[in-house]
């Protein structure tokens, strides 16, 4: 309610009693929809800081201001030099007017989806917007309001510019099933204390905070009504702050809640193909079968049918391939059957470590909600020592040229081709940053950027590793060997074609083809 009509009308005299001798030294603007006025006696200064959004004004008398040095940007030159004689606010309206003694004119109009700043040297000078795509605003002008209001049917159409504070006021006072002729005595005994009020207060409501000429809500703080510069000044600065902590607040959770979801899908999918594997036959058990009727099988047979002495002794038929020996189709058998059981231990493992995750996630969760209430720094305090800290959900540079991949607030970075594989090994990966690749076989090379006093966890490191087996010859393999080492052992030789390099002190991690960070 600090840009409604009703305070308005309390802070406009009080900016004319203090601007009195003051002149504009300063108007720049360094943020977006941002707009800064320095005034000065020659003894004090004061500041006015404006936010003409349109998601919403914010209008800060802060007692002092520091320019930036940089992405600082001068407005309205002609304002400066103009000293302050009136500050008034428009009748019925969210526009404040400031006008200097040569005759020039500041408005301030503090709609909540159009704001915008009009400045004219003269009454007859072309307006100067600060916003130029609201073309419409240079003939900005008061509004009459009708003479006669009392016909109407709904009394607050009576008083367009009371806002929703007054109508939550109302309804604590039984305005909505009261008759007709109850409303308007209602109505006129709000606008009553709006236009003389008691006091200001700083109210919560709907887990908003407000600034009131009404004890609505839950009431934080009641200010003297004689002081509404000092009521803005305690104001503003908890509203940034309560709005810097939901803003913080709400990343957090939306983030744990993401992961939670995200490890707990990923479980599930290793836990239906771990299933689908322990309910399929299995190559062992299909390689006993065909060394234990060799006898039966004629030579470049496609297929044999034989007892399967695992499932009751039931008839089964077993393709073979016609170009190779049995006992050579059983090896093959065997051999797929050892990775198949290092696949279900794998899969195993890693259900396990994302469940776990899933669980830390939720965990969080409920830590965050016992947190204190609107208290930023214990936020802050509490997602650095969790690596919850906006420099850790910072969004990698979309300028790099590679593949980019966040995990637990490590980045994983992915060549795309020979040449960008030179391009990230040689160029951007650290000494100490750890580099993957697929062993044996082209494919991409893969960086884990190393965070300072942070070793790598395991399982970002395998699903790095997942990413580089992913990325190679070997995608479709059902088990791929990947080779990683801090990037220092990695060398490129003179003369070696693009993407070759020598290294040294490898280490081999054995993983599941994936893009673990794309949904099945």
């Amino acid at each position: 309610m600090h840009t409604n009509y009703y305070f308005l009308r309390q802070l406009a005299p009080a900016l004319t009693r203090q601007l009195q001798g003051y002149r504009v030294v300063s108007c720049f603007s360094q943020e977006k929809d941002e707009l800064v006025l320095g005034l000065t006696n020659g003894t004090a200064e004061f500041w006015l800081k404006i936010t003409l959004a349109a998601a919403g004004t914010l209008l800060a008398l802060p007692e002092s201001f520091h320019r930036a040095r940089q992405n600082s940007v001068d407005l309205l030159p002609e304002l400066l030099g103009q000293e302050v004689a009136t500050v008034d606010a428009w009748p019925q309206d969210r526009v404040l007017q400031f006008t200097f003694r040569s005759g020039a004119t500041l408005l301030l109009k503090l709609y909540s989806t159009r704001p915008n700043a009009v400045f004219r040297l003269r009454p007859e000078a072309p307006a100067q917007l600060f916003h130029q795509r609201y073309l419409a605003d240079a003939d900005l002008a008061p509004v009459p309001l009708p003479a006669d209001t009392s016909h109407l049917l709904n009394p607050l159409k009576a008083y367009p510019s009371l806002g929703d504070l007054p109508v939550a006021y109302l309804r604590t006072r039984g305005y909505d099933p009261a008759p007709l002729e109850t409303k308007w005595p209602l109505v006129r005994e709000v606008v009553q204390r709006l236009e003389h009020p008691e006091a200001l207060y700083i109210i919560r409501l709907e887990s908003r905070t407000r600034l009131s000429l009404l004890p609505v809500g839950d009431v934080e703080l009641t200010l003297p009504v004689s002081d509404p510069i000092g009521a803005l000044r305690r104001f503003v600065p908890l509203l940034l702050n309560r709005r810097a902590y939901e803003q913080e607040l709400r990343q957090v959770r939306q983030l744990l809640e993401k992961r939670a979801d995200e490890a707990a899908t990923a479980a599930q999918h290793v836990r239906r193909r771990l299933h689908a594997l322990e309910n399929t036959v299995g190559y062992r058990q299909t390689a006993d079968l065909i060394m234990a009727h060799l006898s039966q099988i004629p030579a470049g047979a496609a297929q044999v049918e034989v007892v399967d002495f695992y499932q009751d002794n039931q008839p089964r038929t077993i393709k073979l391939k016609p170009t190779e020996t049995p006992q050579r189709t059983a090896q093959n058998l065997y051999r797929k059957a050892k990775n198949q059981q290092r696949e279900t231990q794998e899969l195993q493992a890693r259900a396990e470590r994302r469940e776990t995750e899933a669980l830390e996630a939720l965990e969080r969760l409920e830590e965050l909600a016992a947190l204190p209430q609107g208290e930023l720094r214990a936020l802050r305090q509490w997602r650095k020592q969790h690596g919850l800290d906006p420099a850790t959900m910072a969004k990698p540079s979309q300028e790099l040229p590679f593949k980019v991949f966040e995990d637990s607030g490590f980045t994983i970075l992915v060549g795309r081709n020979a040449q960008n594989n030179d391009l990230l090994t040689q160029r951007y990966a650290h000494k100490d940053d750890l580099w993957l690749h697929a062993k044996d076989v082209t494919g991409s090379h893969v960086v884990i950027r190393q965070r300072p006093g942070q070793p790598i966890p395991a399982p970002v490191l395998e699903r790095a590793a997942q990413l580089a087996a992913w990325y190679s010859r070997r995608k479709t393999d059902t088990l791929c060997p990947v080779t990683y080492t801090p990037k220092k052992f990695v060398r490129k030789p003179k003369g070696a074609q693009p993407g070759q390099v020598v290294v040294e002190r490898e280490q081999v991690l054995l993983v599941t083809p994936a893009n673990p960070f794309e949904r099945e």
